[in-house]
């Protein structure tokens, strides 16, 4: 893709179309007129290009590489990045000692030029006024009290009359709304020092908190009044919320948990038997929130650092519907915590474009809308994203996830932000479809670079239609395993939501018996002839790891975690997406290379090492006999050079796996037959269990009534090619 040009893109114009000129169009040169591959219609090019276009001289927008552009639009530009922390103050000294060094680091990362605001909360909810630097200076708000927006505006000095988008005639003129907007939200170069000097003075809440008692924590009313706050100062613009939270809700609107220690936040049962009296109440006021934040275009980012549940369940809309980060971590002190937030403020390199070098590889306000040819139409999406409901004859009457529209609002994005799209054929019988005729696809998002212009980044594809509905050679030969494995994993996980588990297991398992009954070559009831394309091989591996991950199986899993793993799934790509799927996993033998190994018990070996990546971990699993040589030092020994390198090759391999992940993985080193070995032995396929009894080969025993991938796949096949 070529740097961002600095113009406005060609649009169609048909009625309802819109498409933006790409590769795919047919034009011709002599009338100087283009035809949209859509809608069918004649558009004439715009004089300045109709001058200059030629056979030999496209513009970018018709180079057959470019299929993806980005224009930098020359009219309009957003402001600086805008951030607003919320910092929970209801944690122990140490904790509050380790977030305030993390955020006046972060102050470094930040361009010099984005504004910056500060909100602590505990029993009460403390707006800091950056502006006033003779001393500290803050408005107090009652966190058990629910607050309009026009209220929070009015009692902030921002007026609470005008719009959010727009002011009315009545409202505050521009100069009265900048210079109540600097006092809460500034230049980082204008207010570090400001902010330095709160977060030095900055203590534990101060409200008395009894014996056998939760804190009291309005973290609530604190997110309320911070999207409040930024409606009313940029809510033409695109900001980030970031809260750092180190305990559940259990004072005012939002409340997750009783103040009572002894009373214990709601498990999956209490969910599914309905004993979690503030799931719902807590669940509809965030919900509510986070459609503010995204009628305004904002974020909300979620850091959470406590060994007990946050809330994080009830709280997944404001993450979700944004395109807000969530991080989960024990403490404020762990490195999952610590190096994750670094690596939200990540940069462009300075060999990127130089429209782009330097600046923040975040994006603000983004929007996706889908373009589709007359031959099928999108179902809906899932992601970080939330329906605009924008109807038109690219919408398909199937909805899956985000659907009845074309457009959905993304909020934050950042290079690896995934979104899967799901489409359905317009076309009842497959002979409408001429042969030789292709579909064409338009992805057109706009968002807010961090540089503070509007960019519109344009994706067109095409491919041929399979017309022959007597043959599925070409479905076969087209079809992507891995893409087909992710895409299902994120409808299961969507359907969490509404369905039961043991509902969605059987709707997978029926899917995946309909597949191969289809596309397998078998003898109708001999399961020994059956046999898959290549296109399929790894497929049914895929679901079996699917049914016993952490996405749909919830033991051992509090619900906060569950809703945690499910919102990261959704936000990756292809590659990660596998990766939680169906970990990988390295061995390592001495005076061997290291080699992928199956993810089966058979690939522990007393004598090995094994690096097991999961994405939320990364193991580095020593061999029983592994471990007893280094216990006794053998690796100090010249003699055994090569068992110091086979220890120190693993750990090297975990560091580059951790370098640049986001979130940064938790980092476990353990031993065979110790109690963090259950990491790995909880993800390899059972293949050899207490059952089986037989361990022969050095074979890792796993105890576990679960079946394996062999039992998995002989009864597939048997129902695949039942008659």
């Amino acid at each position: 893709m070529p740097p961002a040009v600095e113009y406005e893109p060609i649009r169609c114009k048909g009625a309802a179309c819109g498409c933006v000129l790409n590769p795919f169009c047919q034009v011709d040169f002599g009338t100087k007129m283009w035809t949209c591959p859509f809608c069918l219609n004649r558009n004439h090019f715009p004089p300045h290009y109709a001058a200059n276009i030629s056979e030999t001289q496209l513009p970018a927008e018709l180079i057959p590489q470019f299929t993806t552009l980005e224009y930098q639009l020359p009219s309009k530009t957003a402001g600086p990045p805008v951030f607003m922390f919320v910092v929970d103050t209801c944690v122990d000294d140490e904790e509050l000692d380790e977030l305030k060094d993390s955020l006046q680091q972060s102050l470094n990362l930040l361009p010099d030029e984005s504004l910056v605001g500060f909100i602590t909360f505990g029993t009460m909810v403390h707006v800091h006024e950056l502006g006033f630097a003779d001393c500290p200076k803050s408005y107090v708000f009652q966190g058990a009290k629910d607050y309009e927006a026009t209220r929070v505006q009015e009692l902030l000095g921002l007026g609470g009359h005008a719009g959010v988008r727009g002011r009315g005639a009545g409202g505050p003129s521009a100069a009265t709304m900048a210079a109540a907007t600097s006092r809460f939200l500034l230049p980082v170069s204008e207010c570090s020092l400001v902010l330095e000097n709160i977060l030095e003075d900055l203590q534990r809440d101060p409200w008395p908190r009894a014996t056998g008692r939760r804190p009291a924590r309005a973290t609530g009313v604190a997110l309320s009044i911070a999207v409040s706050l930024l409606q009313r100062t940029v809510g033409w613009q695109g900001a980030r919320i970031m809260s750092f939270l180190g305990g559940p809700c259990t004072h005012g609107p939002g409340t997750v948990a009783d103040p009572e220690v002894g009373t214990p936040m709601r498990s999956h049962t209490d969910l599914q038997k309905g004993n979690a009296p503030f799931h719902k109440p807590a669940s509809a006021f965030y919900a509510e929130l986070a459609k503010r934040c995204v009628s305004s275009s904002h974020v909300i980012d979620i850091f959470a650092c406590a060994l007990d549940q946050i809330g994080l369940l009830e709280m997944q809309p404001l993450v979700e519907s944004t395109g807000g980060l969530c991080v989960l971590a024990d403490t404020f002190s762990q490195s999952v915590f610590k190096e994750s937030f670094k690596r939200v403020f990540a940069r462009f390199e300075d060999d990127a474009p130089p429209c782009d070098a330097g600046h923040l590889t975040m994006g603000f306000a983004a929007t996706l809308e889908v373009l589709c040819s007359r031959e099928f139409k999108v179902s809906g999406a899932i992601g970080p994203c939330s329906s605009m409901r924008k109807a038109g004859p690219q919408v398909g009457e199937t909805e899956i996830g985000e659907g009845g529209t074309c457009a959905w609002s993304m909020g934050g994005i950042n290079p690896t932000t995934a979104v899967a799209l799901y489409f359905e054929v317009a076309n009842a019988r497959p002979e409408a479809i001429s042969h030789g005729k292709r579909h064409f696809l338009q992805l057109v998002t706009k968002y807010q670079h961090s540089s503070g212009r509007y960019r519109i980044r344009v994706t067109t594809c095409s491919g041929p239609w399979h017309a022959d509905p007597s043959s599925n050679t070409a479905l076969a030969m087209s079809f992507d395993q891995e893409a087909a494995a992710v895409l299902m994993a994120r409808i299961a996980v969507q359907r969490t939501k509404t369905h039961e588990i043991v509902d969605i297991m059987r709707w997978l398992d029926r899917s995946l018996i309909r597949l191969c009954s289809k596309f397998a070559q078998y003898r109708k009831d001999d399961p020994a002839s059956f046999q898959l394309p290549p296109q399929f091989t790894y497929y049914p591996s895929f679901m079996f790891h699917l049914r016993r991950s952490q996405f749909l199986q919830v033991f051992n899993s509090s619900p906060d975690e569950s809703a945690y793993y499910r919102m990261v799934l959704k936000r990756e790509d292809v590659s990660n997406s596998l990766t939680m799927i169906q970990p990988s996993l390295m061995s390592y033998v001495v005076n061997q290379a290291p080699q992928p190994a199956l993810l089966d018990s058979t690939s522990v070996r007393p004598d090995g090492i094994l690096v097991l990546d999961t994405f939320f971990h990364v193991v580095v699993f020593h061999g029983e006999t592994v471990a007893q040589w280094r216990d006794e030092r053998y690796q100090d020994d010249p003699k055994y050079a090569s068992f110091k390198e086979m220890l120190a090759s693993p750990q090297e391999e975990a560091q580059a796996i951790m370098a640049t992940r986001f979130p940064v993985p938790r980092y476990i080193v353990c031993d065979q037959h110790r109690s963090q070995a259950r990491f790995l032995m909880a993800k390899i396929n059972p293949s050899v269990t207490h059952m089986s009894g037989d361990a022969s080969g050095g074979s890792g025993v796993v105890f576990t009534d679960d079946v394996s991938l062999g039992v998995f796949m002989d009864h597939l096949m048997k129902l695949a090619v039942a008659s």
